[in-house]
């Protein structure tokens, strides 16, 4: 079931630029095929899923104040993809590959067991109608995939303005095998969050670490 909707938006002359020039460089589709991160960064580093960016904004700077980093950062929406473009080129930062499609593909399907440093997700679609719920990114099956992604002790960051989504959050990092409640870390201000305090809404962390896994 589709956790997302593409969003058609109006791409400036600068995200344009950044797509036609960066997007062979630093793009990435989602094609199911299994991921190789040390090719596709030429290197052997930490790895951090982002899904979800928006405008790439708390991205960029997430990226350059952690360079020893790689991040996967996943979105539909064009406008973002070419805008977290500019933002990488405008920043000199080569940590960061940018992935256009569906976010449980690459967790299911392109990543392993114990191949991720965190998980983000700040402000995912809130499927606020109560029909739509089921559609919620964040559920237990979702909790226990990146339970099973993410090394021992790694970090599982979800973001949201929707009280209820925040309740489900925190439910399900509760019940999840695997993974441990634990207070959320700092991080940027999104452009979202932005609009969501103007609107009087509250932003809510909720985050959850990797347990050790057993040796036998």
């Amino acid at each position: 079931m589709r956790t997302y909707k593409r969003r058609a938006g109006r791409v400036t002359v600068t995200q344009r630029a950044a797509l036609d020039t960066w997007w062979s460089t630093y793009g990435l589709p989602v094609d199911g095929r299994a991921l190789d991160p040390g090719a596709v960064f030429g290197r052997s580093a930490p790895l951090v899923l982002e899904i979800g960016f928006g405008m790439g904004e708390a991205t960029a700077v997430l990226a350059a104040t952690e360079p020893d980093h790689d991040v996967l950062a996943v979105d539909v929406h064009t406008p973002g993809q070419g805008q977290l473009l500019a933002l990488l080129d405008a920043g000199g930062l080569t940590n960061v590959r940018v992935v256009d499609g569906d976010a449980t593909v690459v967790l299911r399907e392109m990543l392993t067991t114990a191949s991720l440093t965190a998980v983000r997700v700040f402000f995912p679609d809130p499927w606020p109608k109560a029909r739509h719920v089921k559609r919620r990114l964040v559920d237990l099956a979702f909790a226990e995939l990146v339970a099973d992604r993410l090394v021992d002790g790694g970090l599982l960051h979800v973001a949201t303005d929707v009280p209820a989504y925040a309740e489900q959050v925190r439910g399900v990092l509760a019940r999840a095998p695997g993974l441990e409640p634990v207070d959320a870390p700092p991080r940027p201000t999104t452009r979202f969050e932005r609009r969501a305090v103007a609107a009087d809404r509250t932003a809510v962390d909720l985050a959850a670490r990797r347990l050790p896994r057993c040796s036998r």
